[in-house]
């Protein structure tokens, strides 16, 4: 197949004058140059587009692929994840990954702890700071835990997100507000151990890769997968490689996690992260349909390392999953074109 390429490249938004924090999410060249080689040894042509205004112009000029591999997250707005999906729509033009109406809901966490809890998952109570003035309504119990609504890379994540009393979560929100502008998540926290399930494939052919273990160093910050341990995860973070077969707990993450992916129609590969509480129950905590695929920094590719699977193998298996869309786009571009 001839495969495009769609992404946002950290190293370009920083030279148009946007800070280390706007761009944590984005890509570095090095894992454009992995992506393509594996899917060249796969045995496919690659495109290398860009972002999403690149990849208008390419369409505006009559530009087509096969499938588009989309990594790009976007820049602005809680619908962010699901633009280059959407434009893609637009033209008939199949991606990997999931569409738009999944990208936009499961980047926004309180919108998407409804649906999950709707399905009857657990998950962590919880309620959405819209403005300073709705940090006096938040009913719940300390401690308590606060990120911003719509970021990923742990993004507003930092010691101080596990809040103890009244102030600090006024404090809190208020500086998130601000820094974020958009809500701020407020959750019960947490006590028990924290699991990130992969998963690969669509539909009932979606299968449980594994299951890591998030365990914090000496020296890391505490109480969460932060921002800075994020970004720091070679030294301060463990990853653990846990197994079902032997840990109930584990068990009950992979079942949960793979009834999450159903309930929110996810597509090909990704994440979904999981912390257990004081009964140690598995709770939902949120999904990561667009996750990272730096082979030796991102978690998926480190869990897919750990049970054996290659890097290549790993692509080829989210191109496989794609590849029944390829159809059914060339089938809706044949009929668009009339128009």
């Amino acid at each position: 197949m001839r495969i495009g390429l769609t992404y946002d490249l950290r190293q370009d938004y920083l030279a148009a004058g946007f800070s280390e924090d706007e761009t944590a999410e984005f890509d570095r060249p090095d894992t454009i140059e992995h992506l393509e080689n594996a899917l060249r040894r796969l045995g496919h042509t690659t495109d290398r587009i860009g972002h999403a205004r690149q990849l208008v112009a390419r369409l505006a000029q009559g530009d087509d692929w096969d499938l588009v591999f989309n990594i790009a997250e976007g820049l602005s707005g809680v619908a962010r994840e699901a633009q280059v999906p959407a434009i893609l729509d637009v033209y008939g033009v199949a991606c990997t990954f999931s569409d738009p109406l999944v990208m936009a809901l499961t980047l926004h966490k309180g919108l998407t702890k409804t649906v999950v809890a709707a399905g009857g998952v657990a998950t962590p109570e919880f309620a959405v700071v819209e403005s300073a003035a709705d940090v006096a309504k938040v009913n719940l119990p300390f401690p308590l835990f606060a990120k911003p609504i719509a970021e990923g890379t742990g993004k507003g994540i930092s010691p101080v997100s596990k809040i103890h009393d009244a102030a600090a979560l006024r404090s809190v929100c208020e500086s998130l507000l601000s820094a974020y502008q958009q809500a701020v998540l407020v959750e019960t926290y947490l006590l028990g151990r924290e699991f990130t399930v992969g998963i690969t494939g669509t539909d009932e052919a979606a299968s449980v890769l594994g299951t890591l273990e998030i365990v914090l160093r000496a020296g890391a910050e505490s109480h969460a997968y932060s921002y800075v341990n994020k970004e720091r995860c070679e030294e301060l973070v463990e990853y653990r490689l846990v197994h079902a077969r032997d840990d109930d707990q584990v068990r009950a993450a992979e079942e949960v996690a793979l009834r999450v992916w159903r309930i929110l129609d996810c597509r090909d590969a990704g994440r979904v992260d999981l912390r257990c509480d004081a009964a140690g129950r598995p709770n939902f905590m949120e999904v990561n349909p667009l996750a990272g695929l730096h082979p030796e920094h991102s978690d998926l590719p480190i869990l897919a390392a750990k049970v054996g699977m290659p890097y290549v193998d790993l692509i080829g298996r989210i191109v496989e999953s794609a590849a029944p869309r390829v159809e059914e786009s060339k089938r809706s571009k044949a009929r668009r074109f009339k128009i």
